[in-house]
C-alpha cells in the first residue's frame, strides 16, 4: 500500500513537471526496490538520495504548485523515516535555496521541523544550516512568517537538546562518562562529545555568541539576530535542560561564560532611554535567574555579584519597571528553598562575605513599604497610566483618597490593599513572557508572592539548625515589617490568609529553633492584627471602633490564625504564650464570654461596648472561635512538660496583670487567666505534679486580692483543682503516694493564711466536700486537713467558724477510726482551738463536749491506739537517733498513748483559762471528770506530768488571771441576759473558775493520793498544792477563800489506803491500787461509758508487771505532809487575822465570818494528824489565830445574816468553832501523855482571854467598830460581834477544865487560879456596868466554883508559896464585887434586887465557910481585909435613890446581916487555935462597936440641930441599920460564952447604952422601932455577972 502511495505521488509529480526522464527514472527505481526487497522502507532509505532527487528537482523549478507537492512528498518521506543522512543534507540545501528565493517560507519551516523531529540523522553542518534557515526566516518582514519561524526555532532548539538527552539515556550505563576537566574554557573538548551532544554544545555556544553580538562558530550564515530572542532561547534551554550542563563537564564552562557576559552587559547597560532596553534587561535577568536557579553550585562567586546587583535594582530610586523585573527575578529565586539555603550558607554564614540573603529580604521589605507611600507629583502619571482599561479605572478610583477607598470597598468586590489612603488592587496577571507591564499593582502581587514563597521556603526546607537560625535571623526583621504592613493593608480574605499563613509559619519555625525574639515579634504581629484597629491592651475594650465591619472580619480571621498557632504549635510558643493569651483575653472580653464551672468560657450577659461591634458576619465565626478556644486549653494535655510550664507561667503573668488592674477598680475584672489556669490544671491532672506548685502558688495570690470577684474565682479554681486532684485515679493511687497527696492538699492549708472571709468560707466548704467524698482515704493527708479546720481566728465571722466546726464534728463523729493515730493529737488541738475562739459561745461549749467524746474514743480503743502509736514512736525514735537528735514530741519521754491523754488534758487546761466564764466552767468540769473517769489508764510516771504540767500549770494560770481580773461591773451578759450580782464583775467570774479548779485538783489529790504518793516528788507537789490553797484562801474574794478552805478540808480527810480484800480477785492478786479499782464503778459526768473490753483485763495487761502496794499493814509516813498542812493553816490564819494598818477605810479587806469559821473548823481534822508532835509553841500559834479570828468584825450590811438579835445570847458559828478547837485540844491533852499536860496553862490563858471579851471586846487593829445594837445596816460601818455569849461559854469551859485539872502541877505552878481570879475580877468589879448582867452573875458563880475547887489546893500548897500572890487578887475581887462602884439600873425591880443580894450573900457565905475557918493557912493581911470587908458590909448604907417603900429591901439588910453575923461568928469563935485567929476576932468586934458609937452620936447631934426638919433619908437609913446591928450584936453576945468575950468588948458595949438612951427623943417612927429593938437585949445584962472577969483574961 505504501509502495503504491509513493508511486502515485511521484508519478503525478513528475508528470506535472514535464520532466518525464526524471519521473520515469524514479518510478523504475522505486519499482525495482519494491520488487527486490520485502522491507520497502529500509530499502528506500538506503536509496533515499535517488528517490528524493526528483522531488528536489521539482523544488528547483520554483513553481509554487510543484514546489508545494515536492515539499509535501519530502515531508511524507521524512515522516516515514526513509531519508538518509545524505538525502537529508540535499533536502536542507534545497530548502536553503527556497529560503533564499523567498518561496514557501511557511512550508519550509514545516519541512525543517518535520525533518528534525522525525529522526536524528541530521547533525553538524546540516543541522546548523537548518537552524540558520529558521533563524533567517524569523527575521523576514512578514509577521506570520516571523512568529512561525520563532516558534519553529524554539522547537528546534528544544529538539536538539532533547536528542542529546535521549542520546545520554540511550548510552547510560554502557560507557563511562569522560573524566571531568576542571576549568575547561576551550573548544577542543568538543571531540569527546557524541553527535547529538556536540550539536547541542555548538548550538548553545553560538546562541551565547549571538546574544553578545559576536560571530557564531557553528551557525554559519546568520545575518541577523536580536538579543531578546536569543535571551529567551537561552532561558528556555537553561531552564528546561539543566541536567545537560550538570552532567557533561564540556558544558559546565558555558553558563559561567554566559553569566559573566550577562552580568557585564547588565551592569554596563545605559539608563532606560531606549525602548529595547527594558525587554533585553528583563530577559537577561530571567536568564541569569535561571542560571542561579540551576547552576548556582557552578557559579557561587558570580551569583554573589549578581544578587547584590539585583538587590540594588529593588531600590526605590530605580525605575518602577526595573524594580518589577527585579521582583520577578527574586521571586524565581525564592521559590527554590535549597537555593535560599545555598545563599545563606555561601554568603551570610561566611565571615567576610556579603549578607546576600538578608539584603534580599530587607530590599523586598523596603519595596513593599514603598508601594504604600503616597506617590509624588513626579511619578503620579506613571502610577495612573496603566496598560489595562479595567485596571486603570480601578486604580484611578483607588487614588481618590481614603473616602474614595471606602466607597470603592463598598461598591466593588475587587481584592486590593488599602493603607493610609493608598489603594492597590490585587490582580491575577501573568508576567511570563510579557514585555509591557509597569503597574504597581502587578509589582505588589509579585512582592506578596515572593514573600510567601520565601517564607514557605525557609519553613519547609529541611536544613541544619544552624542554617535555619542564620536564615531566620537574617530575614525576620524584613519579613515582619513587610508582612505586617501587607496584613494591615489587605482587604482580601485570600490574601490575608496567605499573609497569616506566612507569619504563622515563621513564628512556628522560630519556636522550633528557640529563637525567642523573632518568634515573639511575629506572634505579636498576629496578636495585634487579631484585635480591632488601635486597640489598647487595657482593662476594658474601650477603643473598639464600631462600624468597621471589614476590619472586624479580618480581626476574626487573624484570631483564628492565632488560635490555630496556639493549638497546633503550642509546644514551640514558650514565653510567647503570654502574648497569645493576652490577645485571647481581649477576644473573650469582646465576645462577652464568662467563666463557668471548670473554667470553660460561656456567653454571659451583654457587656457594654463589645456588643455594639459584633456584626452578623462576625457572629457567624463566633461558634468556630469559641470551639477552638475551648479545645485550645484541652489540647494542653498534649504539650510537653516544658511547654506546659510556659503556658502556666504565661497564664499566671496574665493573671498578675489583671490583678494589678483590678486594684482600686470597681469594674468587672478579667477572669480569663484564672479560668484557664483551672481548665489547664483539670485536663492535665495525670501529670498535675509538674505544674501544681506554680499553678497553686499563683492562685493563692489571687485569693488574697481585694477585689471580691477576682478572689472568688481564685478560690473556686484552687478548690476545684484540689477536689479534682483527690478524686482523680492517679497511678499509683494517692493512698500509696503520700508525697503527691500532701502536695495536693498543701494549697488548701495555705488558704488558711488568707484573711478574707469569703476565701476561708470556700476553703472550708471544700474541706467539707473532701471529707464527705474522700474522708475514708485521706490517710497521710489528715494533718493538713485538720490544720485547715483548726486555722480559725477570732477576727473571722460566726458563719465561717460554724462551717469549720461542722467539719470538725464530722471528723470526730465519723473519721476518728480511719485516721492515723498520730493525727489524734491534732484533732485534740483543733477541738481545743474551737473552744478558744470567742465568736460563738455555743461552738466553744460544744467543742468541749467533743473533747469528752474524743476521750471516750481514746478509752474505748486504747489498746489499738497504743500499739499503733508505739510503732510510730519506734520509727520516729530511730530516725532521730540516725540524725543524732533527741525525739521532739510533746511530753516526751512519757509513753505515746499517755502523751495523747496529756495533750487532751493540756488543751482542756487552756480552755479552763478562757476569758469566758461559761467556757471555763464547762472545760473545768470536763477536764476533772475526764481525769477521774479515765485517769486510771495512765502509767504511774505519767501522773507526774499530769500534776506538774497540767494541774499545777492550770492553777498558776487561774491564780494569775484571778488576781489581775477587772473589778469593773458588767452590766449584762449580752442581749437581754441579766447577770447575777455574784457574777457581775470579771473578778467574780474568775473567782468561780478558781474555785472550780482548786476543788478539782484537791479532789484528784484526795482520790488519787496513794498513786501520787508513789511518785518521788509527791511532797513537793503537796507543798505546791498547799501553796495554791493558801494563796486562794488569802484571796480577797470571799467565794475563793472559802472554797480554798473547803479544798483544804477535803485533802485533810485523806485516809492512808490499805489493801481491800473485797476487790476483784484478779486485781487483788496483782496489787492494783484501790484508786484504780474505783474506776470500775466510775463513769463520766452523767453518761455511761461503752467499753469494748473489760477494764479489769486492761489493767491486768497494763499493770500486771507493776507491784506498787506496800506490804500488808505497812502504811506510808504522812507526818511530813500533815505538818506541811499545819504550817499552811497557820500561815493562812496568821495572814487573814492580821489587822489592817488603817481602820477607817471601808475598802479595807476583812475576812468573812464563814471563812474564819471554816478555817477554824479545819483544825480538829488537822490536829488528828499532828497530835503526836503538837508542841507548846504550836499551841501558842493556835491561840494567836483563835484570838485573831474571834476579834474580826463584820460589815454592817451583812451583820443581819450572821449575828443573832441583840437579845439572843447564842454563839456564832465562828465562836463555836473556836471553842470546839480548844475542846478537841484539851481532850487530846487529857487522854494524852503526861508531858502534854504542860499545855493546860496555855489553854487556860486562852480561855481567860476570851472571858475578858465580855467586858473588854477585842480591838481589830485600829479599826473603829460599833456595837451591834447601834449599827445601821445601810451605812458603811464595821460591827463588833456580841462577845458576851462567847465569853460566858468560854468561862463555863474554863470552870469545867479547872475542875478537871486543878491539881495538875502545871496548873498549880503556872498560877492558873490566880489568873482566873484576876480575870474574873474585871466583870465582878464592873458588876452592873457589865455589858450584860449575865456576865457578872456567871463570873460570881464561876468564881465560887473555882474557889470551892482551888482553895483546898491552895491551902495544901500554902507552904510552897505558889499561891501567895493569889490572896491579894482574891481580896481585891471580893471587895470590888461586894462593894461595887457601879449602880444598878433605875428600872431594876425589887425581885431582881433581892436576887442580886442573894448572890452577894453567897459570896459572904463562901468566905465564912471556905476562907475564915482556915485562917491559920491564910496570910494575915488577907484575913484582915476580909474582916474589914465584913465590917463594911455589916454597916453598909442604902442607895439614895430608893423610895420609901423600897428602903427596907434595898438596903441589902440581908447582906449586912450575914456580914455582921459572920463578923460576930468569927469574933466570938471559941475555936481560936492560933494567935492570928484571936486577933481577927478582936479586931472585928472593935471595929464594929466603934463604928456603931460614931453613927449614934452623929445622929443624936443632927437630930437636935434639925429641929422640926426631918433628917436626910440616907442618914435615917444608916442609923436604923446601926441599931439593928447593935441588936444583932447583943443577940450574939447573949449566945456566946462569957469567957470567949474580950473585956474591952464589954466596955464598948456598955458604953453604947447611954448613947442609945439619948436617941429616944428621935421623931422618926422607924428609928424609934429600931431603937426599941436595940435597947431590949440590954435587960439581960443589967445584973451583975456571976464572977468577976479580969480585963484581958479568960
Amino acid at each position: 500500500m505504501t509502495h503504491k502511495l509513493y508511486c502515485v505521488d511521484l508519478t503525478s509529480a513528475l508528470k506535472e513537471n514535464s520532466s518525464e526522464v526524471a519521473a520515469e527514472s524514479g518510478i523504475v527505481k522505486i519499482k525495482t526496490i519494491a520488487a527486490r526487497n520485502t522491507d520497502i522502507l529500509a530499502a528506500l532509505k538506503e536509496n533515499s538520495s535517488e528517490v528524493v532527487q526528483p522531488f528536489l528537482m521539482g523544488c528547483g523549478t520554483k513553481e509554487p504548485k510543484i514546489t508545494q507537492l515536492c515539499l509535501a512528498a519530502i515531508q511524507r518521506l521524512m515522516s516515514h523515516e526513509v531519508v538518509s543522512e545524505a538525502a537529508a543534507g540535499n533536502i536542507i540545501n534545497m530548502l536553503w535555496q527556497l529560503m533564499e528565493n523567498g518561496l514557501e517560507e511557511l512550508k519550509l519551516l514545516q519541512t525543517v521541523l518535520v525533518l528534525l523531529t522525525t529522526n536524528t540523522i541530521v547533525h553538524d553542518e546540516v543541522l546548523s544550516k537548518a537552524i540558520v534557515l529558521c533563524f533567517r526566516l524569523h527575521f523576514t518582514k512578514d509577521n506570520i512568517t516571523n512568529n512561525t519561524a520563532a516558534a519553529t526555532v524554539r522547537q528546534v532548539v528544544t529538539v536538539v537538546f532533547e536528542r542529546m538527552v535521549a542520546e545520554d539515556e540511550k548510552f547510560k550505563g554502557l560507557t563511562e562518562e569522560p573524566p571531568a576537566v576542571q576549568g575547561n574554557s576551550n573548544r577542543r573538548s568538543v571531540s569527546s562529545l557524541r553527535p547529538s551532544a556536540k550539536d547541542a554544545y555548538m548550538l548553545f555556544q553560538d546562541l551565547c555568541q549571538l546574544v553578545n553580538a559576536d560571530a557564531p562558530y557553528w551557525l554559519v550564515g546568520m545575518t541577523e539576530m536580536t538579543r531578546t530572542f536569543g535571551l529567551e532561547l537561552l532561558e528556555s534551554v537553561l531552564n528546561d535542560f539543566p541536567e545537560v550542563f550538570l552532567q557533561h563537564q564540556e558544558f559546565s564552562f558555558l553558563p559561567n561564560i554566559k553569566f559573566r557576559q550577562g552580568s557585564s552587559s547588565s551592569a554596563s547597560s545605559p539608563a532606560p532611554v531606549e525602548k529595547p532596553y527594558f525587554p533585553i534587561c528583563m530577559r537577561l535577568l530571567r536568564v541569569v535567574s535561571v542560571l542561579i536557579k540551576h547552576f548556582y553550585s557552578l557559579l557561587v562567586t558570580e551569583c554573589e555579584i549578581f544578587l547584590s546587583l539585583l538587590v540594588k535594582f529593588l531600590d526605590g530610586e530605580k525605575p518602577q519597571w526595573l524594580r518589577a523585573v527585579a521582583v520577578e527575578s527574586v521571586h524565581r529565586l525564592c521559590v527554590q528553598p535549597h537555593l535560599l539555603q545555598s545563599f545563606c550558607q555561601s554568603y551570610d554564614m561566611k565571615q567576610h562575605s556579603t549578607k546576600v540573603f538578608r539584603d534580599i529580604v530587607n530590599a523586598l521589605g523596603s519595596f513593599i513599604q514603598s508601594l504604600f507611600i503616597l506617590p509624588s507629583a513626579g511619578n503620579a502619571s506613571q502610577t495612573v497610566s496603566l496598560s489595562g482599561g479595567s485596571v486603570s479605572g480601578s486604580q484611578a478610583s483607588g487614588q481618590g483618597g481614603p473616602g474614595a477607598a471606602g466607597a470603592g470597598a463598598g461598591l466593588t468586590t475587587q481584592a486590593a490593599f488599602e493603607y493610609r489612603g493608598t489603594w492597590i488592587p490585587l490582580m491575577n496577571v501573568s508576567v511570563q513572557g510579557s514585555a509591557k507591564y509597569e503597574s504597581a499593582s502587578v509589582t505588589c502581587v509579585c512582592g506578596v508572592a515572593v514573600f510567601c514563597s520565601c517564607v514557605d521556603a525557609v519553613c519547609v526546607f529541611a536544613v541544619a539548625n544552624e542554617v535555619w537560625e542564620e536564615m531566620v535571623n537574617a530575614c525576620w526583621c524584613g519579613l515582619l515589617a513587610a508582612l505586617s504592613l501587607l496584613l494591615d493593608a489587605s482587604t482580601d480574605e485570600t490574601a490575608t490568609e496567605s499573609i497569616l499563613k506566612a507569619e504563622l509559619s515563621v513564628a512556628s519555625l522560630c519556636g522550633r529553633l528557640s529563637l525567642v525574639t523573632p518568634r515573639d515579634a511575629f506572634i505579636t504581629a498576629i496578636c495585634k492584627a487579631s484585635l480591632p484597629p488601635h486597640y489598647l491592651i487595657a482593662s476594658q475594650p474601650t477603643n473598639v471602633v464600631p462600624g468597621n465591619n471589614l476590619r472586624l472580619t479580618k480581626n476574626i480571621q487573624c484570631m483564628r490564625t492565632l488560635l490555630n498557632l496556639a493549638h497546633c504549635h503550642g509546644a514551640y510558643l514558650g514565653t510567647s504564650w503570654q502574648l497569645v493569651l493576652a490577645t485571647l483575653q481581649h477576644l473573650v472580653w469582646i465576645l462577652g464570654l464568662k467563666p463557668a464551672v471548670g473554667g470553660v468560657l460561656k456567653p454571659g450577659r451583654a457587656v457594654e461596648g463589645p456588643s455594639t461591634v459584633l456584626t452578623t458576619a462576625v457572629m457567624t465565626d463566633l461558634p468556630v472561635i469559641s470551639n477552638i478556644l475551648s479545645r485550645l486549653f484541652e489540647s494542653s494535655q498534649y504539650l510537653d512538660d516544658v511547654s506546659l510550664h510556659h503556658l502556666i507561667n504565661a497564664l499566671c503573668s496574665l493573671s498578675m496583670e489583671a490583678m494589678e488592674m483590678a486594684y482600686g477598680n470597681n469594674k468587672e475584672p478579667s477572669l480569663f487567666a484564672v479560668a484557664k489556669l483551672l481548665e489547664t490544671g483539670l485536663v492535665n491532672m495525670d501529670r498535675i505534679e509538674i505544674l501544681w506548685r506554680p499553678l497553686t502558688a499563683h492562685l493563692l495570690e489571687v485569693c488574697q486580692h481585694p477585689n471580691a470577684r477576682m478572689r472568688e474565682w481564685g478560690a473556686e479554681a484552687i478548690t476545684s483543682l484540689i477536689k479534682a486532684g483527690l478524686s482523680f485515679k492517679h497511678e499509683p493511687p494517692l493512698s500509696q503516694n503520700q508525697r503527691l497527696q500532701l502536695l495536693l492538699l498543701n494549697p488548701l492549708k495555705e488558704l488558711s493564711n488568707v484573711l478574707h472571709t469569703d476565701i476561708r468560707q470556700k476553703q472550708l466548704e471544700c474541706v467539707l466536700q473532701i471529707l464527705q467524698n474522700q474522708g475514708d482515704s485521706l490517710g497521710p493527708g489528715w494533718p493538713l486537713v485538720l490544720g485547715v479546720i483548726g486555722a480559725i481566728r477570732n477576727d473571722q465571722g460566726e458563719s465561717l467558724i460554724r462551717t469549720a466546726f461542722q467539719c470538725l464534728q464530722l471528723v470526730v463523729t465519723d473519721f476518728l477510726p480511719t485516721m492515723p493515730c498520730m493525727c489524734l493529737q491534732i484533732v485534740v488541738d483543733v477541738a481545743g482551738s474551737f473552744g478558744l475562739q470567742n465568736q460563738e459561745l455555743n461552738i466553744s461549749l460544744t467543742s468541749i463536749g467533743l473533747l469528752w467524746n474524743i476521750s471516750d474514743y481514746f478509752f474505748q480503743r486504747g489498746e489499738a491506739i497504743t500499739e499503733e502509736l508505739e510503732r510510730e514512736e519506734a520509727v520516729l525514735l530511730k530516725q532521730a537517733q540516725d540524725k543524732g537528735e533527741p525525739l521532739n514530741r510533746p511530753f516526751h519521754p512519757a509513753p505515746p498513748f499517755d502523751c495523747l491523754w496529756l495533750c487532751l488534758y493540756a488543751k482542756l487546761g487552756e480552755l479552763c483559762v478562757d476569758p469566758r466564764p461559761a467556757v471555763r466552767k464547762s472545760a473545768g468540769q470536763t477536764m476533772f471528770s475526764t481525769i477521774a473517769a479515765h485517769g486510771t489508764l495512765l502509767q504511774p510516771p505519767t501522773w507526774n506530768i499530769v500534776v506538774w504540767k497540767v494541774l499545777f500549770h492550770l492553777l498558776d494560770c487561774v491564780r494569775k488571771s484571778s488576781t489581775t481580773a477587772d473589778k469593773e461591773k458588767i452590766e449584762s451578759g449580752g442581749g437581754n441576759i441579766l447577770i447575777h450580782h455574784s457574777r457581775d464583775t470579771a473578778e467574780k467570774q474568775w473567782a468561780e473558775t478558781w474555785v472550780l479548779t482548786l476543788a478539782g485538783v484537791a479532789r484528784i489529790f484526795n482520790t488519787r493520793r496513794y498513786l501520787l504518793q508513789q511518785l518521788g516528788d509527791f511532797f513537793k507537789a503537796w507543798e505546791v498544792l498547799l501553796d495554791h490553797i493558801q494563796s486562794a484562801a488569802l484571796s480577797k474574794n470571799n467565794e475563793v477563800s472559802l472554797a480554798a478552805l473547803k479544798s483544804f478540808q477535803e485533802i485533810l480527810q485523806l485516809v492512808t489506803p490499805m489493801k481491800d480484800t473485797d476487790k476483784l480477785d484478779v486485781l487483788a492478786a496483782m496489787d492494783v491500787p484501790p484508786v484504780l479499782m474505783e474506776s470500775l464503778q466510775g463513769s463520766g459526768p452523767g453518761r455511761p461509758l461503752v467499753r469494748s473490753d473489760s477494764l479489769a483485763e486492761r489493767l491486768v495487761q497494763r499493770y500486771g508487771a507493776q507491784s506498787s502496794l506496800p506490804p500488808p499493814g505497812e502504811e506510808l509516813d504522812d507526818s511530813a505532809l500533815w505538818w506541811s498542812a499545819w504550817n499552811t493553816w497557820y500561815r493562812i490564819g496568821t495572814e487573814c487575822t492580821r489587822p489592817p494598818s488603817g481602820g477607817k477605810d471601808k475598802l479595807v479587806f476583812v475576812p468573812s465570818q464563814p471563812f474564819l469559821t471554816a478555817l477554824i473548823q479545819i483544825f480538829p481534822a488537822l490536829y488528828q494528824h499532828i497530835a503526836g508532835g503538837f508542841s507548846m509553841e504550836d499551841l501558842k500559834k493556835l491561840g494567836v489565830i483563835l484570838h485573831g479570828a474571834v476579834s474580826v468584825p463584820i460589815s454592817s450590811d451583812s451583820s443581819p445574816f450572821i449575828l443573832p438579835s441583840y437579845m439572843e445570847a447564842v454563839l456564832t458559828s465562828l465562836q463555836e468553832a473556836v471553842l470546839t478547837a480548844l475542846d478537841v485540844l484539851q481532850k487530846a491533852i487529857c487522854v494524852g501523855l503526861e508531858n502534854l499536860q504542860v499545855m493546860y496553862p496555855a489553854i487556860f490563858e486562852q480561855l481567860l482571854l476570851f472571858v475578858e471579851f465580855s467586858c473588854k471586846p477585842p480591838q481589830y487593829g485600829k479599826m473603829e467598830t460599833k456595837h451591834v445594837a447601834n449599827a445601821k445596816y445601810n451605812q458603811a460601818e464595821w460591827v463588833a460581834l456580841n462577845y458576851v455569849p462567847f465569853a460566858e461559854r468560854s468561862l463555863e469551859v474554863l470552870v469545867d477544865l479547872y475542875h478537871k485539872t486543878a491539881c495538875h502541877k502545871a496548873v498549880i505552878n503556872e498560877k492558873v487560879l490566880q489568873n482566873i481570879i484576876k480575870t474574873l475580877k474585871i466583870p465582878l468589879g464592873l458588876k452592873y456596868a457589865c455589858p450584860a448582867e449575865s456576865t457578872w452573875k456567871l463570873a460570881v458563880s464561876s468564881l465560887l466554883k473555882v474557889l470551892s475547887i482551888g482553895l483546898p489546893v491552895a491551902r495544901q500548897q500554902a507552904s510552897s508559896g505558889k499561891f501567895d500572890t493569889m490572896w491579894p487578887e482574891l481580896a481585891n475581887a471580893f471587895e470590888d464585887f461586894l462593894f461595887t462602884k457601879s449602880t444598878p439600873p433605875d428600872n431594876r425591880s425589887i425581885q431582881e434586887f433581892q436576887r442580886n443580894e442573894a448572890i452577894d450573900v453567897e459570896v459572904v457565905q463562901l468566905i465564912s465557910t471556905e476562907i475564915l475557918p482556915f485562917a491559920n493557912f491564910i496570910p494575915k493581911e488577907f484575913v484582915g481585909r476580909i474582916m474589914s470587908m465584913l465590917n463594911k458590909g455589916s454597916i453598909h448604907s442604902q442607895s439614895s435613890s430608893f423610895t420609901e417603900a423600897e428602903m427596907d429591901i434595898r438596903m441589902r439588910e440581908e447582906f449586912s446581916k450575914v456580914c455582921f453575923e459572920t463578923l460576930l461568928q468569927f469574933s466570938f469563935s471559941n475555936k481560936v487555935s492560933t494567935p492570928q485567929e484571936g486577933y481577927i476576932s478582936r479586931m472585928a468586934l472593935s471595929v464594929l462597936l466603934q463604928r456603931a458609937q460614931d453613927v449614934l452620936r452623929r445622929y443624936v447631934n443632927d437630930e437636935r440641930l434639925s429641929g422640926r426638919c426631918p433628917l436626910p433619908r440616907q442618914q435615917v437609913t444608916e442609923i436604923i441599920f446601926v441599931l439593928k446591928a447593935i441588936s444583932t450584936l447583943m443577940d450574939s453576945l447573949k449566945k456566946t460564952q462569957p469567957e470567949n468575950v474580950d473585956g474591952n468588948v464589954w466596955v464598948q458595949v456598955i458604953a453604947l447604952y447611954p448613947t442609945l438612951v439619948e436617941c429616944i427623943t428621935c421623931s422618926s417612927p422607924e428609928v424609934s422601932s429600931a431603937l426599941k429593938d436595940a435597947l431590949g437585949p440590954f435587960k439581960d445584962f443589967m445584973q451583975p455577972p456571976v464572977s468577976k472577969v479580969q480585963n484581958g483574961e479568960s
